[in-house]
């Protein structure tokens, strides 16, 4: 709040008391202080809408009751106190009932709980504009002309995919490459639906180890096992009234399926280690690069989880298959990395340009920002240049090669190099490079202890 942004108006019919309390509020200087005598002459002013107002109950043309009611109804987002001479149980509950935020009693300390209430009531504000603002920037920042950057058809057609999702509550199914904004998505459908409002909870199932998973979706009582010292919530409930986004559910083990399963159909789930069902209501929204039909057919998908999550599908295209939306988007990496970082514009020069159309971007979305954020700093003018550009996955194993290293630091490179591409997912990197999960988890660890 701003110097003398903060309204607060005395309604006491008695000078004396009036001017005590006056005194009192200004005691703050954010405080702006207006008093009156009568409710009529509060009410011609009411229109300046004051954060509070503090009502004496015995008024000579009023009475505390009435005065806070016509307030409410002028001005709902006013907060009252109410000031009175006796101190009456009754009374105080039904003024607080009817939206009073105290009853204060005329007594020796006041001043002091009556400058205590009003700040209390003034730091409430200041949060409550702060979280309108973060919403607001929120919900912008989820905007599709912020979010969903891109001309091509392909992309429009993506646009209207999602307006479909944002009218109706049906799960969505997003797929597409890593790195295509899967997850950008999710939230673009989240924050511009009714239910923007409640908790976008996403989850990584390809980041958490199969014994966690069940804890992790559902929670668990306190010692429903070794280690469980407290209960915890699931994301379920967390995310309830609001989205469950389950990023890469082609990763869940058979076993876990069966659960979702019942936690989608029946709305409900039971933590681990009780007996006692908890209904929740969250929409669901999940991704995956995995074709599931195929691992339906495969076996490593249920068939009946399958159909209960087959919804709308948004496929997101790679970006070597957008043709002029790599331009689009490279310019507006870069117009939002120079504004953070305080550099002045850059544009592309036409052979960056054209090095950028031609390189196929295997790490899509995510690899074009990474890259043009480089460019912008490696970058000595305002002006771009294809030597900018680093396109370094053109030559990570040529490099790794033509190093002197043993046979054991090239498998790690490649492992890691993996690993970053497809952003940790161990169990699709080890599918990537046909070897083991544990050879991996092995690797990691030789690597960690220096062996």
């Amino acid at each position: 709040m701003t110097k003398k942004n903060f309204k607060v108006f005395i309604l006491e019919d008695d000078e004396w008391y009036n001017k005590l309390l006056v005194h009192s509020v200004s005691f703050n200087p954010d405080y702006e202080v207006k008093s009156f005598f009568t409710a009529a002459d509060l009410f011609k002013n009411i229109n300046e809408k004051p954060d509070v107002v503090t009502v004496d109950y015995r008024l000579p043309d009023s009475n505390g009751e009435e005065v806070l009611e016509k307030i409410k109804e002028l001005s709902p987002y006013t907060e009252v106190i109410v000031i009175s001479e006796q101190e009456n149980i009754e009374t105080a509950v039904t003024l607080l009932k009817k939206g009073a935020y105290d009853y204060l009693v005329k007594e020796k300390s006041i001043r002091d709980r009556l400058l205590a209430v009003i700040n209390n009531i003034r730091k409430k504000t200041e949060l409550e504009s702060r979280i309108n603002v973060l919403e607001k920037e929120l919900q912008k920042k989820h905007d599709f002309s912020n979010t969903i950057i891109g001309s091509s058809e392909v992309m429009r057609n993506i646009n209207n995919l999602i307006e479909k999702a944002i009218e109706v509550n049906i799960i969505v199914t997003v797929t597409g490459e890593t790195g295509t904004g899967k997850e950008v998505v999710a939230k673009a459908i989240h924050y511009n639906s009714v239910r923007k409002n409640k908790p976008f909870v996403a989850v990584n199932l390809a980041a958490i180890p199969t014994e966690l998973i069940e804890s992790e979706l559902f929670g668990h009582e306190k010692g429903a096992f070794t280690g469980a010292i407290t209960r915890r919530i699931g994301k379920f409930e967390e995310a309830d009234g609001g989205t469950l986004f389950l990023d890469e559910i082609g990763e869940m083990e058979l076993s876990v399926q069966a659960k979702l399963l019942r936690a989608i159909q029946e709305k409900e789930i039971v933590r681990i280690g009780s007996n006692l069902p908890v209904k929740t209501d969250c929409r669901i929204i999940i991704a995956t690069h995995k074709n599931l039909a195929e691992e339906v057919k495969n076996g490593h998908f249920r068939e009946d989880l399958f159909y209960r999550l087959y919804g709308l599908n948004i496929d997101l295209p790679p970006l070597r298959e957008r043709g002029n939306d790599i331009l689009i988007l490279a310019k507006h990496f870069m117009d939002i990395f120079c504004k953070e970082n305080k550099f002045e514009d850059k544009t592309l020069s036409e052979s960056a340009q054209r090095k950028l159309l031609a390189y196929h971007f295997p790490g899509n979305v995510r690899e074009l920002k990474s890259t043009v954020e480089l460019a912008v700093v490696m970058c000595n003018s305002d002006i771009i240049q294809a030597e900018n550009i680093n396109l370094s996955s053109y030559n990570t194993l040529t490099e790794a090669v033509s190093e002197e290293t043993t046979l054991r630091e090239y498998d790690m490179k490649i492992v890691k190099s993996y690993l970053k591409k497809y952003d940790d997912n161990m169990k699709l990197v080890a599918e990537k490079l046909d070897i083991s999960l544990s050879t991996i988890y092995r690797m990691l660890k030789e690597e960690e202890k220096g062996l």
